[in-house]
Protein backbone atom coordinates (compact mmCIF):
# COMPACT_ATOMS: atom_id res chain seq x y z
CA UNK A 1 0.00 0.00 0.00
CA UNK A 2 1.66 3.38 -0.76
CA UNK A 3 1.87 5.94 1.50
CA UNK A 4 -1.06 8.39 -0.37
CA UNK A 5 -3.42 5.63 -0.31
CA UNK A 6 -2.47 4.74 3.86
CA UNK A 7 -2.86 8.98 4.22
CA UNK A 8 -6.48 8.73 2.08
CA UNK A 9 -7.59 6.22 4.79
CA UNK A 10 -6.41 7.62 7.92
CA UNK A 11 -7.82 11.09 7.09
CA UNK A 12 -10.94 11.65 8.77
CA UNK A 13 -14.50 12.23 7.21
CA UNK A 14 -14.87 15.26 9.63
CA UNK A 15 -12.23 17.91 9.70
CA UNK A 16 -11.90 19.99 13.40
CA UNK A 17 -13.26 22.85 11.35
CA UNK A 18 -16.33 20.97 10.43
CA UNK A 19 -16.92 19.77 13.72
CA UNK A 20 -16.66 23.34 14.98
CA UNK A 21 -18.74 24.67 12.37
CA UNK A 22 -21.67 22.00 12.22
CA UNK A 23 -21.72 21.48 16.12
CA UNK A 24 -22.92 25.43 16.48
CA UNK A 25 -25.94 24.48 14.26
CA UNK A 26 -27.26 22.86 17.48
CA UNK A 27 -27.61 26.38 18.85
CA UNK A 28 -30.43 26.48 15.89
CA UNK A 29 -32.83 24.46 17.89
CA UNK A 30 -32.98 27.03 20.23
CA UNK A 31 -34.43 29.81 17.97
CA UNK A 32 -37.81 29.45 18.64
CA UNK A 33 -37.44 30.44 22.47
CA UNK A 34 -35.64 33.20 21.71
CA UNK A 35 -35.76 36.75 20.99
CA UNK A 36 -33.91 37.93 17.77
CA UNK A 37 -31.50 40.20 20.61
CA UNK A 38 -30.94 37.18 22.40
CA UNK A 39 -30.16 35.05 19.76
CA UNK A 40 -28.05 37.89 17.98
CA UNK A 41 -26.00 37.96 21.70
CA UNK A 42 -25.20 34.37 21.77
CA UNK A 43 -23.95 34.58 18.11
CA UNK A 44 -21.61 37.23 19.52
CA UNK A 45 -20.74 35.19 22.43
CA UNK A 46 -19.83 32.50 19.39
CA UNK A 47 -17.82 34.41 17.78
CA UNK A 48 -15.65 35.58 21.26
CA UNK A 49 -15.57 32.08 21.65
CA UNK A 50 -14.03 31.12 18.40
CA UNK A 51 -11.55 34.51 18.68
CA UNK A 52 -10.39 33.93 21.89
CA UNK A 53 -11.04 30.13 23.04
CA UNK A 54 -10.20 28.47 19.99
CA UNK A 55 -6.43 29.37 19.67
CA UNK A 56 -5.88 28.47 22.81
CA UNK A 57 -7.12 24.58 22.49
CA UNK A 58 -4.32 24.38 19.95
CA UNK A 59 -6.28 22.09 17.38
CA UNK A 60 -5.52 22.65 13.36
CA UNK A 61 -8.69 24.76 12.14
CA UNK A 62 -7.14 24.39 8.29
CA UNK A 63 -9.55 22.49 5.56
CA UNK A 64 -6.95 20.11 5.03
CA UNK A 65 -5.33 17.82 7.91
CA UNK A 66 -2.15 19.05 9.75
CA UNK A 67 -0.40 16.42 8.42
CA UNK A 68 -1.03 17.35 4.72
CA UNK A 69 -0.76 21.15 5.17
CA UNK A 70 3.26 22.01 3.72
CA UNK A 71 2.90 25.13 5.56
CA UNK A 72 0.49 26.79 7.97
CA UNK A 73 -1.85 28.71 6.12
CA UNK A 74 -1.86 31.91 6.80
CA UNK A 75 -6.11 32.40 6.13
CA UNK A 76 -6.90 28.85 7.75
CA UNK A 77 -8.98 31.54 10.67
CA UNK A 78 -11.12 33.34 8.14
CA UNK A 79 -14.10 30.65 7.76
CA UNK A 80 -13.69 30.17 11.48
CA UNK A 81 -14.65 34.04 12.76
CA UNK A 82 -16.93 34.50 9.25
CA UNK A 83 -19.13 31.35 10.41
CA UNK A 84 -20.33 33.25 13.46
CA UNK A 85 -20.48 36.96 12.07
CA UNK A 86 -22.61 35.08 9.09
CA UNK A 87 -24.84 34.08 11.51
CA UNK A 88 -25.22 37.49 13.12
CA UNK A 89 -25.96 38.94 10.02
CA UNK A 90 -28.26 36.53 9.33
CA UNK A 91 -30.39 37.17 12.53
CA UNK A 92 -30.13 41.05 11.98
CA UNK A 93 -31.19 40.83 8.38
CA UNK A 94 -34.32 38.51 8.96
CA UNK A 95 -35.07 39.18 12.82
CA UNK A 96 -38.68 39.34 12.30
CA UNK A 97 -38.49 36.23 10.16
CA UNK A 98 -35.87 33.28 12.32
CA UNK A 99 -37.10 30.09 9.52
CA UNK A 100 -34.90 32.18 7.37
CA UNK A 101 -31.95 32.00 9.67
CA UNK A 102 -32.60 28.55 10.63
CA UNK A 103 -32.59 26.78 7.25
CA UNK A 104 -30.09 29.27 5.81
CA UNK A 105 -27.57 27.89 8.64
CA UNK A 106 -28.85 24.81 8.00
CA UNK A 107 -27.70 24.73 4.55
CA UNK A 108 -24.52 26.28 5.24
CA UNK A 109 -23.30 23.92 7.83
CA UNK A 110 -25.23 20.71 6.35
CA UNK A 111 -24.71 21.29 3.13
CA UNK A 112 -21.38 22.74 2.51
CA UNK A 113 -20.04 20.03 5.18
CA UNK A 114 -21.21 16.86 4.05
CA UNK A 115 -21.00 18.18 0.09
CA UNK A 116 -17.00 18.61 1.12
CA UNK A 117 -16.78 15.09 2.85
CA UNK A 118 -18.72 13.55 -0.12
CA UNK A 119 -17.04 14.78 -2.87
CA UNK A 120 -13.19 13.88 -1.03
CA UNK A 121 -13.89 11.01 -0.25
CA UNK A 122 -16.25 9.28 -3.08
CA UNK A 123 -14.44 12.30 -6.11
CA UNK A 124 -16.59 11.42 -9.27
CA UNK A 125 -17.14 13.90 -12.75
CA UNK A 126 -15.81 17.22 -12.20
CA UNK A 127 -18.02 20.25 -12.77
CA UNK A 128 -17.88 21.52 -16.27
CA UNK A 129 -17.38 25.42 -14.02
CA UNK A 130 -14.97 23.94 -11.44
CA UNK A 131 -12.83 20.82 -12.09
CA UNK A 132 -11.93 21.19 -8.13
CA UNK A 133 -15.73 20.53 -7.19
CA UNK A 134 -17.46 17.38 -8.36
CA UNK A 135 -21.20 16.41 -9.01
CA UNK A 136 -21.62 14.11 -6.25
CA UNK A 137 -20.00 16.90 -3.66
CA UNK A 138 -22.53 19.24 -5.59
CA UNK A 139 -26.06 16.91 -5.12
CA UNK A 140 -24.96 16.33 -1.27
CA UNK A 141 -24.80 19.75 -1.21
CA UNK A 142 -28.02 20.49 -2.26
CA UNK A 143 -30.10 17.32 -0.74
CA UNK A 144 -28.35 17.98 2.79
CA UNK A 145 -28.82 21.54 2.56
CA UNK A 146 -32.69 20.89 1.55
CA UNK A 147 -33.65 18.16 4.65
CA UNK A 148 -31.86 20.35 7.31
CA UNK A 149 -33.37 23.52 5.97
CA UNK A 150 -36.67 21.95 6.13
CA UNK A 151 -36.46 20.05 9.65
CA UNK A 152 -34.83 23.21 11.10
CA UNK A 153 -37.96 25.65 9.21
CA UNK A 154 -40.37 23.35 10.58
CA UNK A 155 -38.89 23.13 13.84
CA UNK A 156 -39.04 26.98 13.80
CA UNK A 157 -42.15 28.01 12.50
CA UNK A 158 -44.35 25.19 12.05
CA UNK A 159 -47.16 27.50 11.12
CA UNK A 160 -45.48 27.54 7.37
CA UNK A 161 -47.53 25.43 5.06
CA UNK A 162 -45.42 22.23 4.48
CA UNK A 163 -45.02 21.47 0.91
CA UNK A 164 -43.95 25.69 0.04
CA UNK A 165 -41.64 25.45 3.01
CA UNK A 166 -40.17 21.97 1.02
CA UNK A 167 -39.62 23.92 -2.37
CA UNK A 168 -38.37 27.38 -1.12
CA UNK A 169 -35.47 25.03 1.39
CA UNK A 170 -35.04 22.98 -2.30
CA UNK A 171 -34.78 25.54 -4.32
CA UNK A 172 -32.35 27.91 -2.29
CA UNK A 173 -30.32 25.26 -1.25
CA UNK A 174 -29.82 24.09 -4.77
CA UNK A 175 -28.73 28.00 -4.93
CA UNK A 176 -26.22 27.57 -2.15
CA UNK A 177 -24.84 24.65 -3.70
CA UNK A 178 -24.71 26.71 -7.19
CA UNK A 179 -22.72 29.89 -4.90
CA UNK A 180 -20.56 27.23 -3.30
CA UNK A 181 -19.11 25.71 -6.33
CA UNK A 182 -18.79 28.72 -7.98
CA UNK A 183 -14.10 29.10 -8.76
CA UNK A 184 -14.04 32.05 -6.63
CA UNK A 185 -11.48 32.81 -3.43
CA UNK A 186 -13.81 34.27 -1.27
CA UNK A 187 -15.13 32.09 1.98
CA UNK A 188 -18.06 30.47 0.86
CA UNK A 189 -19.25 31.05 4.72
CA UNK A 190 -19.41 34.55 3.52
CA UNK A 191 -21.24 33.89 0.12
CA UNK A 192 -23.83 30.89 0.51
CA UNK A 193 -25.21 32.62 3.94
CA UNK A 194 -26.07 36.01 2.34
CA UNK A 195 -27.48 34.69 -1.14
CA UNK A 196 -28.87 32.19 0.05
CA UNK A 197 -30.88 34.39 3.07
CA UNK A 198 -31.57 37.29 0.52
CA UNK A 199 -33.06 34.37 -2.27
CA UNK A 200 -35.26 32.40 0.60
CA UNK A 201 -36.66 35.37 2.02
CA UNK A 202 -37.98 36.27 -1.63
CA UNK A 203 -38.88 33.27 -2.38
CA UNK A 204 -41.05 33.08 0.37
CA UNK A 205 -42.87 36.13 -0.59
CA UNK A 206 -43.91 34.10 -3.75
CA UNK A 207 -48.00 33.96 -3.38
CA UNK A 208 -50.09 31.40 -5.82
CA UNK A 209 -52.49 34.61 -6.11
CA UNK A 210 -50.31 37.18 -7.23
CA UNK A 211 -49.32 35.15 -10.14
CA UNK A 212 -53.46 34.14 -10.32
CA UNK A 213 -53.94 37.77 -11.16
CA UNK A 214 -51.40 38.55 -13.56
CA UNK A 215 -52.45 35.42 -15.61
CA UNK A 216 -54.77 37.43 -17.99
CA UNK A 217 -52.10 39.04 -19.07
CA UNK A 218 -49.24 36.68 -19.28
CA UNK A 219 -50.50 34.80 -22.41
CA UNK A 220 -49.47 37.38 -25.09
CA UNK A 221 -46.79 38.52 -22.88
CA UNK A 222 -44.94 35.60 -23.18
CA UNK A 223 -45.28 35.55 -26.73
CA UNK A 224 -43.84 38.84 -27.45
CA UNK A 225 -41.19 38.46 -24.97
CA UNK A 226 -39.86 35.43 -26.99
CA UNK A 227 -40.40 36.74 -30.14
CA UNK A 228 -38.39 40.51 -29.20
CA UNK A 229 -36.02 38.96 -27.41
CA UNK A 230 -34.75 36.76 -30.56
CA UNK A 231 -35.04 39.77 -32.52
CA UNK A 232 -32.81 41.42 -30.83
CA UNK A 233 -30.59 39.09 -29.62
CA UNK A 234 -29.85 38.20 -33.35
CA UNK A 235 -29.25 41.96 -34.14
CA UNK A 236 -27.07 42.50 -31.51
CA UNK A 237 -25.27 39.35 -32.41
CA UNK A 238 -25.11 40.53 -36.01
CA UNK A 239 -23.39 43.92 -34.85
CA UNK A 240 -20.99 41.65 -32.95
CA UNK A 241 -22.23 43.57 -29.54
CA UNK A 242 -22.48 40.18 -28.12
CA UNK A 243 -21.01 37.05 -28.36
CA UNK A 244 -23.20 33.87 -29.15
CA UNK A 245 -23.23 32.64 -25.71
CA UNK A 246 -24.32 35.93 -24.17
CA UNK A 247 -26.87 36.02 -27.15
CA UNK A 248 -28.14 33.17 -25.32
CA UNK A 249 -28.38 34.07 -21.82
CA UNK A 250 -29.44 37.86 -22.52
CA UNK A 251 -32.43 36.48 -24.31
CA UNK A 252 -33.64 34.01 -21.42
CA UNK A 253 -32.54 36.66 -19.32
CA UNK A 254 -34.63 39.51 -21.51
CA UNK A 255 -37.72 36.99 -21.65
CA UNK A 256 -37.76 37.09 -17.76
CA UNK A 257 -37.51 41.26 -17.65
CA UNK A 258 -40.35 41.32 -20.42
CA UNK A 259 -42.47 39.21 -18.32
CA UNK A 260 -42.26 41.47 -15.21
CA UNK A 261 -43.86 45.02 -17.22
CA UNK A 262 -43.86 43.90 -20.35
CA UNK A 263 -42.21 46.23 -23.03
CA UNK A 264 -41.85 49.10 -20.38
CA UNK A 265 -39.69 46.82 -18.17
CA UNK A 266 -37.78 45.85 -21.38
CA UNK A 267 -37.26 49.42 -22.60
CA UNK A 268 -35.07 49.48 -18.79
CA UNK A 269 -32.96 46.72 -19.74
CA UNK A 270 -32.33 47.81 -23.44
CA UNK A 271 -31.90 51.41 -21.82
CA UNK A 272 -28.90 49.56 -20.18
CA UNK A 273 -28.29 48.01 -23.24
CA UNK A 274 -27.57 50.99 -25.20
CA UNK A 275 -25.46 52.95 -22.78
CA UNK A 276 -23.26 50.36 -21.89
CA UNK A 277 -22.45 49.62 -25.79
CA UNK A 278 -22.10 53.07 -27.21
CA UNK A 279 -19.93 53.79 -23.87
CA UNK A 280 -17.80 50.75 -24.75
CA UNK A 281 -17.18 51.33 -28.60
CA UNK A 282 -16.35 54.91 -27.24
CA UNK A 283 -12.65 55.52 -27.97
CA UNK A 284 -12.57 51.71 -28.12
CA UNK A 285 -8.93 52.09 -30.07
CA UNK A 286 -7.31 54.53 -27.51
CA UNK A 287 -8.73 51.91 -24.61
CA UNK A 288 -7.27 48.46 -26.65
CA UNK A 289 -4.07 50.60 -27.35
CA UNK A 290 -3.29 50.46 -23.39
CA UNK A 291 -5.01 47.62 -23.05
CA UNK A 292 -7.33 47.95 -21.01
CA UNK A 293 -10.21 47.46 -23.26
CA UNK A 294 -13.21 45.31 -23.28
CA UNK A 295 -12.15 41.36 -25.15
CA UNK A 296 -13.61 40.09 -27.93
CA UNK A 297 -14.20 43.91 -29.37
CA UNK A 298 -16.11 44.95 -26.63
CA UNK A 299 -18.83 41.99 -27.28
CA UNK A 300 -20.58 41.33 -24.04
CA UNK A 301 -20.23 37.68 -23.32
CA UNK A 302 -22.57 35.26 -20.78
CA UNK A 303 -20.84 36.32 -17.99
CA UNK A 304 -20.94 39.63 -18.69
CA UNK A 305 -24.65 39.32 -19.23
CA UNK A 306 -25.59 37.37 -15.90
CA UNK A 307 -23.19 40.05 -13.93
CA UNK A 308 -25.34 42.76 -15.07
CA UNK A 309 -28.88 40.82 -15.70
CA UNK A 310 -29.47 38.43 -13.51
CA UNK A 311 -30.55 40.84 -10.81
CA UNK A 312 -32.79 42.72 -12.59
CA UNK A 313 -34.37 39.43 -14.33
CA UNK A 314 -35.12 38.24 -10.72
CA UNK A 315 -37.11 41.33 -9.17
CA UNK A 316 -39.07 41.41 -12.68
CA UNK A 317 -39.97 37.72 -12.14
CA UNK A 318 -41.00 38.54 -8.20
CA UNK A 319 -43.26 41.79 -10.16
CA UNK A 320 -45.78 39.75 -10.96
CA UNK A 321 -45.65 36.41 -8.71
CA UNK A 322 -45.39 38.57 -4.65
CA UNK A 323 -48.09 41.24 -3.70
CA UNK A 324 -44.85 43.49 -3.59
CA UNK A 325 -45.45 44.80 -7.07
CA UNK A 326 -44.07 48.27 -6.58
CA UNK A 327 -41.76 47.52 -4.52
CA UNK A 328 -39.84 45.20 -6.79
CA UNK A 329 -40.21 47.47 -9.91
CA UNK A 330 -38.29 50.30 -7.97
CA UNK A 331 -35.65 47.47 -7.33
CA UNK A 332 -36.00 46.32 -10.78
CA UNK A 333 -34.84 50.06 -11.59
CA UNK A 334 -32.54 50.36 -9.15
CA UNK A 335 -30.55 47.28 -10.63
CA UNK A 336 -30.51 48.48 -13.94
CA UNK A 337 -29.81 52.07 -12.98
CA UNK A 338 -26.65 50.62 -10.75
CA UNK A 339 -25.30 48.35 -14.00
CA UNK A 340 -25.63 51.42 -16.28
CA UNK A 341 -24.15 53.65 -14.16
CA UNK A 342 -21.49 51.21 -13.10
CA UNK A 343 -20.76 50.11 -16.74
CA UNK A 344 -21.02 53.72 -18.46
CA UNK A 345 -18.71 55.28 -16.04
CA UNK A 346 -15.90 52.31 -15.94
CA UNK A 347 -15.93 52.99 -19.88
CA UNK A 348 -15.68 56.84 -20.28
CA UNK A 349 -13.54 57.01 -17.28
CA UNK A 350 -10.73 54.97 -19.30
CA UNK A 351 -11.11 57.01 -22.14
CA UNK A 352 -11.43 60.11 -21.03
CA UNK A 353 -9.03 60.14 -18.37
CA UNK A 354 -5.56 57.76 -18.16
CA UNK A 355 -5.37 58.22 -13.93
CA UNK A 356 -8.23 56.97 -11.68
CA UNK A 357 -7.87 57.08 -7.74
CA UNK A 358 -8.65 54.53 -5.48
CA UNK A 359 -11.65 54.40 -3.67
CA UNK A 360 -10.85 53.24 0.05
CA UNK A 361 -7.20 55.09 0.24
CA UNK A 362 -7.52 58.14 -2.85
CA UNK A 363 -4.20 57.07 -3.72
CA UNK A 364 -3.81 57.53 -7.49
CA UNK A 365 -3.82 54.14 -10.00
CA UNK A 366 -3.98 53.97 -13.48
CA UNK A 367 -7.56 54.26 -15.41
CA UNK A 368 -8.83 50.71 -15.44
CA UNK A 369 -7.74 49.69 -12.15
CA UNK A 370 -10.29 47.84 -10.00
CA UNK A 371 -11.80 49.92 -7.69
CA UNK A 372 -10.04 53.36 -9.17
CA UNK A 373 -12.63 56.14 -9.73
CA UNK A 374 -12.13 59.08 -11.87
CA UNK A 375 -14.06 62.27 -12.37
CA UNK A 376 -15.25 62.24 -15.99
CA UNK A 377 -16.29 58.30 -15.37
CA UNK A 378 -18.09 59.38 -12.26
CA UNK A 379 -19.95 62.05 -14.51
CA UNK A 380 -21.10 59.91 -17.02
CA UNK A 381 -22.07 56.88 -14.59
CA UNK A 382 -24.31 59.39 -12.58
CA UNK A 383 -26.29 60.94 -15.89
CA UNK A 384 -26.27 57.59 -17.12
CA UNK A 385 -28.00 56.08 -13.87
CA UNK A 386 -30.52 58.75 -13.84
CA UNK A 387 -31.52 58.22 -17.65
CA UNK A 388 -32.33 54.91 -16.43
CA UNK A 389 -34.36 56.27 -13.61
CA UNK A 390 -35.77 59.10 -15.79
CA UNK A 391 -37.07 56.53 -18.55
CA UNK A 392 -38.74 54.01 -15.09
CA UNK A 393 -40.39 57.61 -14.40
CA UNK A 394 -41.70 58.67 -18.14
CA UNK A 395 -42.83 55.10 -18.32
CA UNK A 396 -44.83 55.60 -15.10
CA UNK A 397 -43.32 52.87 -13.77
CA UNK A 398 -43.21 54.70 -10.34
CA UNK A 399 -43.52 57.49 -8.40
CA UNK A 400 -41.41 60.47 -7.79
CA UNK A 401 -40.67 59.51 -4.54
CA UNK A 402 -39.79 55.72 -6.05
CA UNK A 403 -37.95 56.99 -8.61
CA UNK A 404 -35.49 58.82 -5.90
CA UNK A 405 -35.16 55.79 -3.58
CA UNK A 406 -34.22 54.09 -7.33
CA UNK A 407 -31.37 56.46 -8.24
CA UNK A 408 -29.56 56.62 -4.72
CA UNK A 409 -30.03 52.69 -4.36
CA UNK A 410 -28.32 52.92 -7.92
CA UNK A 411 -25.15 55.68 -7.17
CA UNK A 412 -24.76 53.19 -3.68
CA UNK A 413 -24.81 50.04 -5.77
CA UNK A 414 -21.69 52.01 -8.21
CA UNK A 415 -20.17 52.60 -4.68
CA UNK A 416 -20.20 49.17 -3.51
CA UNK A 417 -19.43 47.51 -6.41
CA UNK A 418 -15.80 50.11 -6.39
CA UNK A 419 -15.38 49.25 -2.87
CA UNK A 420 -15.28 45.43 -3.56
CA UNK A 421 -13.06 46.08 -6.60
CA UNK A 422 -10.66 48.14 -4.43
CA UNK A 423 -10.77 45.34 -1.99
CA UNK A 424 -11.71 41.68 -2.67
CA UNK A 425 -11.06 41.95 -6.60
CA UNK A 426 -7.59 43.32 -6.20
CA UNK A 427 -6.57 40.76 -4.18
CA UNK A 428 -7.81 38.00 -6.33
CA UNK A 429 -10.71 36.80 -4.14
CA UNK A 430 -13.62 37.60 -6.71
CA UNK A 431 -13.93 38.00 -10.32
CA UNK A 432 -15.38 41.58 -11.89
CA UNK A 433 -18.50 39.51 -13.02
CA UNK A 434 -19.49 38.86 -9.45
CA UNK A 435 -18.39 42.34 -8.25
CA UNK A 436 -20.82 43.47 -10.83
CA UNK A 437 -23.79 41.34 -9.62
CA UNK A 438 -22.84 42.76 -6.40
CA UNK A 439 -23.54 45.91 -7.02
CA UNK A 440 -27.17 45.55 -8.88
CA UNK A 441 -27.99 43.08 -6.26
CA UNK A 442 -27.23 45.63 -3.68
CA UNK A 443 -29.09 48.36 -4.97
CA UNK A 444 -32.29 46.34 -6.08
CA UNK A 445 -32.12 45.29 -2.35
CA UNK A 446 -31.45 48.21 -0.91
CA UNK A 447 -34.20 50.30 -2.94
CA UNK A 448 -37.11 47.49 -2.03
CA UNK A 449 -36.20 48.03 1.55
CA UNK A 450 -36.06 51.74 1.06
CA UNK A 451 -39.82 51.36 -0.92
CA UNK A 452 -41.56 48.82 1.58
CA UNK A 453 -40.40 50.68 5.12
CA UNK A 454 -41.22 54.29 3.54
CA UNK A 455 -44.61 53.42 2.08
CA UNK A 456 -43.46 55.71 -0.58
Amino acid sequence: MTDSAESSMARPLFSTRKIVHMSMLGFAFLLPFLTWTQAAGAAILALLFNLFILPRLQVNLGKRPASEAAAPTPGIWTGIILYPLSVLALILLFRHGMHVVAAVWAIMALGDGLASVVGESVGGTPLPYNPEKTWAGFWTFVLAGTTGAYVLTRWVNPSLEPNKALLVCAATALVGAIVESLPIRLDDNATVPLVSGVFMFAAYLVERSALDSNLPYLGSRIILAVGINLVFALVARGLKLISPSGALVGFFLGVAVYLGYGWKSFLLLLAFFVLGSMATRLGYAKKAARGIAERRGGARGWREALANTLAGAFCSILVITTHYESAFLVALIAAFSEAAGDTVSSEIGQWLSGRAYLITTFRPVPAGEDGGMSLPGTAAGLIASALVVALAYALRLTSPGGAAMALAAGVAGNLVDSLLGATLERRGLVTNGIVNFAGTSFAAALAWGLKVHTGM
